[in-house]
């Protein structure tokens, strides 16, 4: 697996798709099948346009198009995108809400790199925007990163993390989703010992696995079946000549995808059959919502060879965090040194990706934290996906981070949770 050849072969095989939906969607859109009264050509033609854009999406980078921010003025405040630290691997990005007074809530949002985009969180800033000055980790696809830019693990991660940390300032609310809540949550630690004016105020830790072994899931049991090297021979391969990382090793997006879909393969096979059907019978539009979910998450990106392994052992089978044994540069970590930080976990009760009790798992790693810092809360009936972007989390978990976040601002003024509190005990 681990040669060119391998990865130009899967690209082939994507672009090979990709034309012949193309070539079907041109062919049966020719007027003269019109007179032909035959259902066959409207089918074909809806095969191809789904299939086209299914396969095109695999190798394009989602745009943000985050809508206006609407704001107390009566006006609509358009936004922008800016780079505030840009490196090889990875840029810390900044949402620039046009003409609105800066919010006293500054947020850095950490997106995880496990397959996705950090546009996978679109609908998460979206709905932070208008109560936060926002922040997101953008992380860059590995076969567009030049060898010479290095290797890029979890330790090089976690580094990653603590210079942004540094460059935004004591005043942050870490917000960190799935994959890198044990890395923020070790970098968040690597600064109380070296660079404790860096901590951020507040660190929400939404479904990571911080402790895989508290509750397995078939990933958890996938990492222990599979040695390293049976991962390294299937799943490593060396980017090919079409991108400027050509020779990189990497876990390409597409062998991801073909893992994400297998997990679900008769629901995704229903849902893109649904939709040629409805494609035939006119009924689909460009913005409907099957388009709107296969659009992200058809968009896959490459992950480094090292990145992916590391995580795997270090994270899923040595269980470093878990056991407060990681270390970042040769130097130990102690979670214990987390002191004045903070720290929220929030699980799903039908979370399948990290079952309830991997997340919390952190506030017993917290030793050294106060009770009163430390919170969880556990979303009944949500799955993975809904605790940070679907109903659960607009509706429940987005108000109750947002209250953490200003219970713990340092700034002295009463939140929204504790007014609610004191208007009742003073009804009492």
């Amino acid at each position: 697996m681990r040669y060119m050849a391998t990865y130009d072969l899967m690209e082939t095989i994507r672009n090979t798709n990709q034309w012949l939906g193309a070539s079907a969607l041109a062919m049966g859109s020719y007027p003269a099948f019109s007179l032909i009264p035959n259902p066959a050509f409207a089918w074909m033609t809806a095969w191809g346009e789904v299939t086209e854009r299914t396969f095109q999406r695999m190798i394009v980078k989602p745009d943000w198009n985050i809508p206006p921010v609407p704001s107390l003025d009566a006006q609509d405040h358009l936004v922008s995108t800016e780079v505030v630290v840009e490196k090889d691997f990875g840029d810390l990005l900044h949402f620039v809400v046009a003409d609105r007074p800066v919010p006293k809530r500054k947020v850095l949002l950490v997106a995880p790199m496990s397959g996705h985009y950090s546009t996978l969180l679109r609908s998460t800033v979206i709905s932070l925007l208008p109560d936060a000055d926002l922040y997101i980790t953008d992380w860059h696809n590995a076969r567009d990163i030049p060898v010479s830019a290095g290797k890029f693990d979890i330790e090089d991660y976690t580094l990653y993390l603590v210079d942004f940390l540094r460059e935004l300032g004591p005043d942050t609310h870490v917000i960190a989703v799935c994959q890198p809540a044990p890395l923020a949550l070790a970098a968040t630690a690597y600064l109380a010992e070296e660079d404790p004016s860096a901590q951020p105020r507040s660190l929400t830790l939404i479904g990571g696995p911080v402790d895989p072994d508290a509750t397995p899931t078939d990933v958890t049991d996938f990492g222990r079946r599979v040695t390293m090297g049976q991962l390294e021979e299937m799943m490593i391969q060396r980017v090919g000549f079409k991108y400027p990382g050509v020779g990189r090793m990497v876990y390409p997006g597409l062998l991801q995808l073909s893992s994400f879909i297998s997990m679900n393969g008769e629901t995704h096979s229903k849902a893109f059959m649904n939709q040629i059907t409805r494609v035939a019978q006119g009924d689909a539009e460009e913005h409907d919502k099957h388009n709107r979910f296969y659009d992200e998450y058809l968009a896959v990106m490459d992950m480094t060879a090292e990145f992916y392994l590391s995580t795997v052992e270090r994270i899923f089978k040595n269980l470093e965090i878990a056991k407060n044994e990681f270390v970042v540069a040769g130097k130990k970590v102690d979670l214990g040194k987390i002191t004045t930080v903070a720290v929220k976990t929030v699980e799903g009760s039908k979370d399948d990706i990290s079952a309830p009790g991997q997340c919390v798992a952190a506030l017993d790693l917290c030793t050294g934290l106060p009770d009163d810092k430390k919170a969880s809360h556990l979303e009944d009936g949500a799955g993975h996906y809904g605790i940070f972007a679907g109903k659960s989390w607009r509706r429940n978990i987005r108000p109750l981070v947002l209250d953490f976040i200003d219970a713990n601002s340092g700034d002295g003024k009463p939140t929204s949770k504790t007014k609610r509190a004191a208007n009742k005990n003073a009804a009492a």
